[in-house]
């Protein structure tokens, strides 16, 4: 595998890097920090040159840019769906007056996105969507269902929608991947879900007839299992990368608790931090070799082996994060008292929130099953079977 970093590269992150450490300051307004995030050109930078408003970028030069973004502490991104998921889609299934009238709104940071896709029963099981999306007289769509576990749904403008287009349709066939707008007062209602963390990340969406045009159904009618399959194998490209620069910060915070608590003499803790390093390593090595595109490096396994990676490990950071501080780690950072609610900090967080790791985004029974079957070939397991 040859994956290294140019003289071009270096000077690109120079660039990046100086451009963060003057835009980057304390809390920010996520939708605002979009627009300038947008207005600086650093939206959209694996689109190609397609005249969308975005400047271009190498693959090396995107790592560059996921990595400093992550180094620099900016603001998580409220834009990611967006940029991430939805506009290759677009690129490689949508029609140009799909990729012009959604890419640039993107692009500048003006228009935020939320995915459709999981509900109530249907959730690692997608193919189990019961979102209904009818033809009305006017040509529109009139949807009715419900989605959850939506990020980002209080703070986006539009979603995609994977909805069943023909009436007694099953499992894949029948499916469309619409474009939705969230204004909708009386269509369309967001409720939060309260997390173990006591934040909100998720949210449950209603829709009650919410329009959609014609217009807005990528890649045509019934063509929505496709459309909705390549995206998500966009799903964990270049971001992985910044993710694991996130993951290192964390770790370091481990290793620092366990220093001040003590915990690191003991020689069966410091084996699981040197555990936890050195499978961080090679998730970095999996993840350029993919991004590389070394022999047998990519295809339909790829995204399912990176998922299984890290949603695993950070699973068991967390874990460690609470052993290594022992008794303490159950109590909040300031002393508890009517007066003072109970808080978490940041590791406390890390543990509770890294519980679901192993289940959202696709759950690890669901990729090994998507590896046994479309990777090794092997037999389907029979359905019905306990």
């Amino acid at each position: 595998m040859e994956f290294g970093f140019t003289a071009e590269d270096e000077a690109f992150r120079l660039e990046a890097r100086g451009w963060l450490a003057r835009h980057v300051e304390g809390e920010q307004d996520r939708r605002t920090w979009e627009r300038t995030l947008g207005k600086a050109g650093w939206i959209g930078l694996g689109w190609g040159a397609g005249g969308y408003g975005n400047r271009t970028a190498t693959l090396t030069q995107q790592v560059v840019w996921a990595e400093e973004y992550a180094r620099s502490g900016a603001p998580s991104r409220s834009g990611h769906i967006g940029e991430n998921l939805l506009a290759p889609t677009l690129l490689a299934q949508g029609s140009e007056e799909q990729k012009a009238r959604f890419l640039p709104p993107i692009a500048v940071g003006e228009e935020l996105w939320c995915q459709g896709y999981s509900e109530p029963g249907a959730g690692s099981d997608l193919a189990g969507v019961r979102t209904k999306a009818e033809r009305a007289s006017d040509g529109t769509y009139r949807i009715t269902g419900q989605k959850i576990w939506t990020s980002l749904a209080h703070e986006a403008d539009w979603c995609f929608v994977l909805a069943r287009t023909e009436a007694e349709s099953r499992r894949h066939h029948g499916l469309s991947f619409l474009l939705v707008a969230m204004d909708q007062p009386g269509r369309v209602e967001v409720r939060p879900i309260r997390q173990l963390t006591g934040t909100s990340d998720f949210n449950e969406v209603f829709f009650d007839g919410a329009h959609a045009r014609a217009e807005h159904v990528v890649g045509g009618e019934g063509a929505g299992w496709k459309v909705a399959m390549s995206l998500l194998g966009f799903e964990r490209g270049v971001s992985t990368l910044a993710q694991q620069i996130g993951f290192a910060g964390e770790l370091g915070r481990v290793v620092e608790a366990a220093v001040r608590s003590g915990a690191v003499r003991d020689p069966v803790v410091r084996e699981r931090l040197v555990r936890q390093w050195a499978e961080l390593r090679v998730m970095r090595w999996n993840a350029l070799r993919t991004l590389g595109g070394s022999a047998g490096a990519g295809g339909a396994g790829a995204p399912s082996v990176s998922k299984l990676l890290w949603g695993g490990w950070h699973q068991r950071l967390g874990e460690l994060a609470m052993q290594v501080r022992g008794a303490g780690a159950s109590v909040g950072p300031r002393e508890w008292a009517p007066s003072s609610p109970y808080e978490l900090d940041a590791l406390q967080h890390l543990f509770l929130f890294s519980r679901a790791d192993t289940i959202y985004g696709g759950s690890d029974q669901v990729q090994r099953t998507i590896i046994a079957e479309r990777v090794l070939g092997l037999p389907r397991e029979p359905k019905g079977v306990v």
